[in-house]
This record gives C-alpha cells, sequence and structure tokens, in this order.
C-alpha cells in the first residue's frame, strides 16, 4: 500500500470551515499575505495554508464552498477537485482537511505512513550577505540565489565559507522578479567557484548544455516540478529534486513523487514558499519524515525576518516529543 493509499482510507467529519489571513511587509514593494483554512468538525481544528504569491489573489479566496460531510480524504479530495481552484487554495484546503482527520484519529502523519520523526536540517535561503547571519550562528549553512552581476570573485569568497550547499539560478522562472537568465559566464562560475554545492533549476540551452554536463551529478530542479510526469518530462533524470509540498497541489500527487523519487534513487530536499503560518511547520514535517538529513529550505520562519538576531531556533529541528495531526511543534 502506498502512502497516499494509507491518508486515502482516513475518515473525517467536516462541519465547515473558516479563513483567517497573515500579512507581512516584507519591504518597501512587497507585502507577503497567505490565507489560513481553519477546518471544522467534531470539535477538532485542523489548518492549512494557500500561500499564493499574488496578494490580490487572497481577496479572492473562497469562503463558502460546500465541502461538508462524512468522508474519507480520497473523497473530499474528489469533491474539492472539482471547484479547480486557482493558485495554492487546493493545497491548503486538503492539508487543512487532512490534519482535521488526523486529529479527529488521535494520530500522527507519521503513524499513518509508518515513518518516524527525525531531526530536520536546515539551511536558510537568502540574497543578502551571509557573513552577519554567520557571525550569529557559525555553523549555519545556506541556499543561495546567484545573479548575473556577482563577480567570479564573490562567488570564491562565498564558496570558502564551507557553507553553501545549494545555488540556485531560478533558470525556469518567467515574468518575476526574480527572474535570472540563462548566462553562460554565470553558470560557468557557478558550477566551478560552487564546486561541492548542489545547482538548481539551472536552464538548458546550447551554450549552458556543455557546462552542466560537468556537473550533471550536482543538478536539481524546482519550479517545473508539480508531479512524477514533471520529472519524467526533464532533459535529464535528475540527482537531486527540491520538494515544494504546495507546488504540487493535491497529496496524492506529492506522495507519489516522493515514492518515485525514492524509488529511483532521487536525493530530494524541502523548500518553502515563504509560509507565514501552519504550512511552514506542515513542510517541515514532510521533511522530518522524507528526507531529514538533506539541507532543506524549511528554515523557521524568524529566519525570513532580518536582521539576524540571536535566539533563533538552530539547525538541526527537534521533532516533537509529542506531535499531533500535520503539526511539528506538537
Amino acid at each position: 500500500m502506498s502512502d497516499y493509499e494509507r491518508i486515502a482510507q482516513l475518515p473525517v467529519e467536516l462541519d465547515g470551515y473558516s479563513t483567517e489571513r497573515k500579512t507581512l511587509d516584507v519591504s518597501s514593494g512587497f507585502t507577503r499575505v497567505t490565507t489560513t483554512v481553519v477546518a471544522h468538525g467534531g470539535g477538532v481544528e485542523g489548518r492549512g495554508e494557500d500561500v499564493t504569491y499574488e496578494a490580490e489573489a487572497h481577496d479572492r479566496f473562497p469562503t463558502e464552498l460546500d465541502l461538508s460531510g462524512r468522508q474519507t480524504f480520497d473523497e473530499f479530495s474528489e469533491r474539492l477537485s472539482a471547484h479547480e481552484l486557482e493558485g495554492y487554495a487546493p493545497w491548503a484546503f486538503e492539508s487543512a482537511v487532512l490534519d482535521l482527520a488526523l486529529r479527529q484519529s488521535n494520530a500522527t502523519l507519521g503513524d499513518v505512513v509508518g515513518r518516524e520523526y527525525r531531526p530536520v536540517r536546515f539551511v536558510v535561503s537568502t540574497r543578502a550577505d551571509v557573513r552577519p547571519w554567520r557571525e550569529q550562528y557559525p555553523g549555519l549553512e545556506f541556499k543561495i540565489d546567484p545573479e548575473v552581476s556577482w563577480t567570479r570573485e564573490h562567488m570564491e569568497e562565498l564558496a570558502s565559507t564551507g557553507a553553501i550547499r545549494v545555488a540556485d539560478l531560478k533558470g525556469y522562472y518567467r515574468g518575476t522578479v526574480v527572474d535570472v537568465p540563462a548566462d553562460p559566464r554565470l553558470y560557468r562560475d557557478v558550477v566551478e567557484a560552487f564546486a561541492d554545492a548542489v545547482i538548481e533549476d539551472a536552464f538548458f540551452t546550447d551554450e549552458t548544455r556543455p557546462i552542466l554536463a560537468e556537473a550533471s551529478e550536482r543538478l536539481s530542479f524546482d519550479a517545473p516540478i508539480h508531479s512524477v510526469e514533471d520529472v519524467q518530462a526533464l532533459e535529464l533524470e535528475p540527482r537531486f529534486l527540491n520538494i515544494k509540498p504546495s507546488r504540487f497541489g493535491t497529496w496524492r500527487r506529492l506522495l507519489d513523487t516522493l515514492a518515485f523519487a525514492e524509488e529511483r534513487g532521487i536525493s530530494m530536499y524541502g523548500g518553502g514558499q515563504f509560509e507565514l503560518g501552519v504550512g511552514r511547520e506542515h513542510i517541515q514535517t514532510i521533511a522530518s519524515l522524507y528526507y531529514a538529513a538533506a539541507a532543506s529550505d524549511v528554515a523557521p520562519s524568524a529566519y525570513n525576518v532580518p536582521p539576524p538576531r540571536p535566539g533563533l531556533p538552530e539547525s538541526p529541528l527537534q521533532p516533537p516529543a509529542k506531535p499531533r495531526g500535520l503539526a511539528f511543534s506538537g
């Protein structure tokens, strides 16, 4: 029985749901908005977070869907799919109802899929100078986003820290503020300067293909991956995958992809979507159960708020003594 088949059979009593909005002013030009679905049933609550980036999409978040009743989790998922929701809203609903189902059964995700919670190793993803972070936390590891403006000297200085685990080239984004063109000079410098790092989302062109061939055992993919079929459609079989759970939309697609990667020997690590609420705990739970030892971009949300300061949780995150539902904090 697959892990999805195990959660698919969970019974759930859903009386209804409400929503909560969270906002964070990240910069003068960007306010992060997320919507949390709070599923109610049998005197219990379950929560899931919609991390759609476009703030205006949260103004259209559906608040009156008729999804109530006694059902299995799989039956709920089928009913939800008929609504064809936008963005990451399907993930929020599914996670909230799965959390509810687990709590109603007095179970955790680990209980149901038969996996143990393990300490979660995490990295911090940043475009800022890593030195202030390292001054506060000398053992901290990083996922960086190299830009075309970066010099080889700057990259070698970063690499000399020995703390860079992933270099994300963001080659598959189009029309966003984080787009990075597939510049051959940038790719050559990244491959050579960060010789021990995983190279994420490098885009293949006639000019970059021979450069990337030299780093084929370190290539990872993130933005194009929403399903097993997306992994199979890549130009090459990857050695690494960055798993952003919300990007898969449904728990079936997520768990099927995790199983496929395990069967093929593809190493996985977790990624986040700037969650402001329970969504961050959920990706930590998944990391704990499926790829705890990997350098996952699932640092506690406090790391998303500069400046570096003392007192933050350090890697690895210890699993809760008494986990509940999908939560990681217990």
